[in-house]
């Protein structure tokens, strides 16, 4: 059974939150939907549910256009091209260095993790 996410908890999933209010960035969502036919989530009840194949395409539009600065133009041109889908052998392609990205953006909130658990951690109770 595949899980559903809101378009608020796609948004926190993303990293899409306003930096002042922490407050996820739906209209990006809204906007990307808008822009990229790939993206359709079922709505129920006027809210929005992405499936795990919806989420994994939003991460790719996401990381090509805020990590590798692509318009949006770019975008629907390499999604049409399915480019990203057949460079899995190449190691400097695009798939790979989404990986990187997403790699390294886990071992740093694992890293902060590890920190806050050291700082708040057991205190002596004797």
């Amino acid at each position: 059974m595949s899980k559903f996410l809101t378009i608020s908890q796609l948004s926190k999933l993303l990293g899409l939150i306003d930096p002042k209010t922490r407050k996820p960035l739906n209209h990006i969502l809204r906007y990307w939907e808008k822009e990229f036919k790939e993206i359709k989530p079922k709505k129920i009840n006027k809210r929005r549910y992405y499936s795990n194949k919806q989420i994994e395409e939003i991460k790719k539009i996401k990381f090509l256009l805020k990590n590798k600065g692509m318009s949006i133009s770019g975008v629907k041109n390499l999604l049409k091209s399915n480019t990203i889908k057949l460079d899995d052998d190449n190691s400097n392609s695009l798939k790979d260095d989404y990986y990187k990205f997403s790699l390294k953006t886990k071992s740093k909130l694992i890293l902060k993790k590890i920190k806050l658990i050291k700082s708040h951690g057991k205190k002596n109770s004797s």
